[in-house]
């Protein structure tokens, strides 16, 4: 199941399909999410408060390798 992602995402949790967390959204556009693996406090506040960004270390996640979106985004098992 493809999720579409919108800038509600921004500072939501990114999990695994174990459960494990891998990061946090900074920033979303084109239905890809930008995931920051280690996120400073300094980061999460400027999430928490809808400010988008992103740097060298952040990862993609497109839609179709989301299970589902909630509180947390959980990844697909069979990536």
């Amino acid at each position: 199941m493809a999720a579409t992602l919108t800038d509600d995402e921004v500072g939501k949790t990114v999990v695994d399909a174990e459960q494990k967390e891998l990061g946090i959204v900074a920033k979303v556009e084109d239905g890809r999410a930008y995931v920051d693996p280690n996120p400073s406090v300094a980061e999460h506040v400027m999430a928490a408060v809808g400010w988008e960004g992103e740097d060298e270390e952040d990862y993609l996640v497109t839609e179709d390798m989301i299970a589902s979106v909630g509180d947390e985004i959980v990844l697909q098992g069979d990536l």
